[in-house]
């Protein structure tokens, strides 16, 4: 794997955001450049010059290398960024950057569709680019940050983790899709369906029942955390993350 780790940055803990970027530039002197203008505002980067790396690095064991974001190049050798991205959403919910130059609209559209969270067209000003990743930051975060339950719960995005009081919950995937997604809206109700687009984006034909099961088994699991009454039923309509 072709990677260039850079030393974890020092920042400020008020701003209380992940700070590792996976770059994914098959282009060395395009990926130089986004590396230093990240490393310059104290990001720690990563970089993968193909598809296949990339989605290997984001597969690998949780660790102090899992990024918060990804740059992710459309055209890419080995594997597009279509391809990447689509693979990724199946066991990653990692906020995602496209960056192309193919400006097209389908292309626009198909890169959202796929999951990406933002798109970017080349040629860029890497000073925007940073923006964007500033701003996905805060968004990706915000929900949560702004919940009054954070003292309890804690959502490691780059490390696809969820911890209630300190201690880190033993999640599958779709199990961490699940709960980030009904943490991130306390008390509101989120219907079967609506779960499953954001479990399964390949839509894949589940049934909506389906959704019963991964319930059940992540309620199993906070029972075992002492958080047994967290995820409350909506009789007919499906589930929702209750606050009190």
């Amino acid at each position: 794997m072709n990677l260039n780790p850079s030393p974890k940055p020092m920042l400020d803990a008020a701003q209380a955001l992940p700070t590792r970027i996976l770059v994914v530039e098959d282009d060395a002197k395009i990926a130089d450049m986004l590396t230093n203008y990240l490393q310059a505002q104290g990001f720690a980067t990563d970089w993968c010059a193909d598809g296949l790396q990339a989605l290997a690095h984001l597969q690998a064991p949780a660790g102090v290398s899992a990024p918060a974001l990804v740059l992710l190049d459309l055209m890419l050798p080995g594997l597009d960024g279509l391809a990447v991205c689509t693979q990724v959403r199946q066991f990653s919910a990692v906020p995602i950057i496209m960056v192309t130059a193919r400006v097209d609209e389908i292309d626009r559209l198909l890169g959202l569709e796929t999951g990406a969270d933002d798109y970017i067209c080349k040629p860029f000003s890497p000073r925007e680019v940073v923006a964007r990743v500033k701003a996905l930051l805060r968004r990706s975060q915000g929900a949560l940050a702004s919940s009054a339950m954070t003292s309890r719960w804690v959502v490691n995005e780059g490390a696809q983790q969820i911890a209630w009081q300190g201690q880190a919950l033993s999640l599958t995937p779709v199990e961490y899709r699940l709960l980030r997604l009904l943490l991130s809206r306390p008390d509101q109700v989120f219907g079967r369906v609506r779960l499953l687009d954001h479990l399964h984006e390949d839509f894949r034909d589940v049934s909506d029942r389906a959704i019963d099961s991964h319930v059940k088994n992540l309620r199993r699991k906070l029972k075992q955390a002492g958080a047994s009454d967290s995820i409350g039923s909506v009789y007919g309509v499906g589930y929702r993350f209750d606050s009190a």
